[in-house]
């Protein structure tokens, strides 16, 4: 799956949501108020961020905001010193932001892609949620 390909995913998705092009990453957010995005695609290492060594060519990752009880679906109590954040086309938690329950995928392929899929649509469902409760 490319880069282009999952932000026209997600944009069309947004439906009245919006998008935001910062550094060459992306930021989705449920509304215009850009306060806290629901999923990102960073493609570049930051001085607070480079456990996954995004500064490969052509080397992204998707980041998505999950619910609690997702995310430990997926990934239980595992300790995030296991897992190799470079690893392409593989769930895992968000390096930094895991504790917060996002979950990322280096460079996803279709197959991965499309298992995500109910992922975004909770982190979208769940950004909703949080704009109705202010």
């Amino acid at each position: 799956m490319t880069e282009d390909a999952i932000t026209d995913y997600l944009i069309d998705l947004l439906a009245g949501g919006h998008f935001q092009v910062a550094d060459d990453n992306t930021f989705f957010f449920h509304n215009s108020d850009n306060k806290f995005p629901f999923a990102t695609i960073v493609t570049k290492d930051s001085e607070f961020d480079s456990a996954s060594n995004l500064d490969r060519p052509g080397v992204f990752r998707l980041n998505i905001g999950v619910g609690k009880e997702s995310f430990r679906a997926l990934f239980g109590e595992q300790e995030q010193t296991e897992i190799d954040f470079t690893a392409p086309d593989r769930l895992m938690p968000h390096p930094v932001y895991g504790k917060m329950y996002w979950v990322s995928v280096i460079n996803p392929s279709d197959t991965t892609f499309e298992t995500m899929k109910p992922l975004i649509a909770e982190a979208l469902r769940l950004a909703g949620a949080r704009d109705k409760n202010k």
